[in-house]
């Protein structure tokens, strides 16, 4: 810490009591001055030569006869009248970061400029402050800390603005540059590990971190540290990402840990003010910055303390940018009155469509390029969107078992994804599976409604096994499951005599090369074998095929098989007719042809109506 040192005589200020201090000297004192609670008895002659303020002061109190002056509203009380009253007696004085500020607010209130003898104190602190105080880091903050007791004062002489300039302006300098001390208590990160040659070094310890200014920023209060913020981000240099990570900090400094502290009457305010300059101080670009869970964790305290709507909604484009790196536990946003849910599933369907608004705009804006990035850019947000459409059905799993959670609710948030994002349906699956456990008087038109958004097709062999012994489902979903294993089983069954077909064909084309055009003729007719013909034969191969798929049929309850026995003599039987039971399904024995299932495992979802 930088310090001053002024005057060279011996400290001769005695104190009687708290509320006296007297020079000890031979002269009697000829003037008492009231600064507060605390009487100075001092004397007249080496205060005046120094404060053109004491001058008309103790003029006018001569006027009036009198020997007291009342120093009103003084800056920086009697510590700071003090350090004055010493310099002007020449003894000996320490300035540093600490008292620097109200030793200056108090020197100009009392004038001490230079009008009245050069080298006055005012000269002496301005000096001191641009050669040493604003050129040092902690040195800086701490008077940053110290001027804000000391409003307006501290304000119109500049002393705020410039040291939210000497911050501002160290934060940008090179790493590489920095010599002075700094608090860093947090973990390196991996990119700023030393690798070199394949070799991992211990942490960088001799180099700065890009973010080794965020601790100590965060000490300040949070309307300054809102000033230092926006003056470091004018500056330009400062990179997005150490801007999130400083916020994160000082939210973790400020902000109390639990829900009771966040939203009580004492502090609710405070809490408010807080969190609504952080989002207000988050990166301008909304792509870079702060992590998902970092802007889920605002939302939940803008929510509890009641932030302001336009920066909540603010805060719901960010975390759509940003929603395939959120995990279940983020999305877990307890709702607020009048909603009667357990989490607030409103907000993550409006997250949801944000989102994939935006992924739409890249495509689009990918395709009109017609680039190798943006052809890249589509890739990763094809990966990308896979990954919410796992992360919704997920939370569609957990808060399945709220049973104040509407049908209307859950099956608007399952059809906010769309097609080509939900490949396999398993975790629908169970998310559906939950509803309708906790949930058993839904209707048999609500059951149809919400088990019309799974497509049979897009389940494995485990969930559609699952699915026809399920007693939840409605009769015509496990007539379907049954149907689609007993097609897929002949597929199999059908691929693999291909293959076993080919190798033959092969050893011919090697042993009989004169007849290789014939054998190709072959082995192409009968790679395109009619489906038809395996459908009569179905019943065989499904039984021949049972040692080598997983199928599942022979766990079915007996139950099952002859529902679906029946169904599928019935289906060769009519041909093109349908049973009551099945007519309203868009999927039903006689409807769905083998050759459906070559589309099955593509991304793009055949429009299926509801169930009924």
């Amino acid at each position: 810490m930088k310090f001053m040192k002024l005057g060279s005589k011996p400290d001769a200020f005695l104190a009687d009591g708290k509320t006296t201090r007297y020079v000890s000297s031979e002269l009697p004192t000829d003037v008492t001055i009231f600064v507060g609670e605390v009487k100075f008895l001092v004397h007249k002659f080496p205060l005046l030569s120094k404060s053109n303020c004491l001058q008309k002061l103790v003029s006018k109190a001569n006027e009036e006869n009198s020997e007291e002056i009342h120093l009103i509203d003084f800056p920086g009380g009697p510590k700071a009248f003090e350090i004055c009253a010493k310099f002007c007696y020449g003894m000996t004085v320490t300035l540093n970061a600490y008292n620097v500020v109200a030793a200056r607010c108090a020197a100009e209130f009392l004038e001490m400029t230079e009008d009245i003898e050069r080298g006055n104190l005012v000269f002496k602190i301005e000096v001191f402050l641009n050669s040493s105080i604003f050129r040092s880091w902690k040195d800086s903050i701490i008077v940053l800390q110290t001027a804000k007791s000391l409003l307006p004062w501290s304000e119109d002489l500049k002393i705020v603005g410039r040291c939210i300039d000497s911050i501002a302006s160290k934060t940008s300098v090179d790493p590489a540059n920095i010599t002075w001390s700094y608090t860093y208590n947090r973990k390196l990160a991996e990119v700023d590990r030393i690798v070199e040659d394949g070799i991992k070094y211990q942490k960088k310890i001799d180099c700065v971190p890009n973010d080794w200014w965020v601790e100590d920023v965060c000490e300040l209060e949070i309307d300054l540290y809102r000033r230092v913020m926006i003056a470091v981000k004018s500056k330009g240099r400062m990179d997005g990402s150490v801007i999130g990570e400083a916020l994160k900090t000082y939210a973790v400094r400020w902000l109390p840990d639990t829900v009771n502290a966040l939203a009580s009457d004492a502090h609710i305010k405070r809490n408010r003010s807080l969190i609504e300059t952080i989002i207000c101080l988050l990166p301008s670009d909304r792509n870079i910055g702060c992590s998902c869970s970092f802007l889920l964790k605002l939302m939940k305290v803008a929510i509890l303390v009641g932030a302001d709507d336009a920066l909540r909604e603010d805060l719901v484009k960010r975390i759509g940018l940003k929603l395939h790196e959120a995990s279940v536990k983020d999305l877990l946003i307890l709702a607020q009155s009048p909603q009667v849910t357990r989490y607030d599933v409103e907000l993550v369907y409006r997250i949801v469509n944000q989102y994939f608004v935006h992924q739409k705009f890249n495509r689009n804006t990918d395709v009109i390029e017609r680039s190798e990035k943006g052809a890249e850019n589509l890739l990763l947000g094809h990966g990308s969107s896979l990954n919410v459409a796992k992360l919704i059905d997920e939370y569609l799993a957990e808060i399945a078992d709220d049973p104040n959670l509407s049908l209307a609710s859950f099956i608007d948030l399952s059809q906010s994804i769309p097609e080509f994002a939900r490949p396999i349906h398993d975790r629908l699956y169970k998310a559906i599976d939950i509803y309708l456990k906790v949930h058993p008087s839904l209707s048999k038109v609500d059951k149809r409604k919400i088990c019309s958004l799974i497509d049979v097709k897009k389940l494995t062999t485990e969930a559609s096994m699952h699915a026809a012994q399920n007693e939840r489902l409605p009769l015509r979903v496990v007539v379907q499951v049954l149907f689609f294993e007993q097609v897929r089983a002949s597929v199999s069954v059908e691929a693999q005599n291909s293959r076993d077909s080919s190798s033959v064909m092969t050893s011919i084309d090697e042993e009989c090369p004169k007849e290789l055009d014939s054998c190709k003729s072959l082995k192409h007719n009968m790679g395109h074998m009619k489906i038809s013909e395996d459908i009569q034969k179905t019943k065989k191969l499904a039984k021949k095929s049972s040692k080598n798929s997983r199928s599942g049929m022979q766990l079915l309850p007996s139950r099952s098989r002859r529902i679906f026995d029946k169904l599928w003599i019935m289906g060769k039987g009519h041909g093109e007719s349908r049973s009551p039971e099945t007519s309203g399904s868009s999927q039903s024995p006689t409807s769905v042809v083998p050759g459906d299932m070559k589309s099955s495992g593509s991304y793009t979802r055949q429009r299926r109506h509801s169930i009924s």
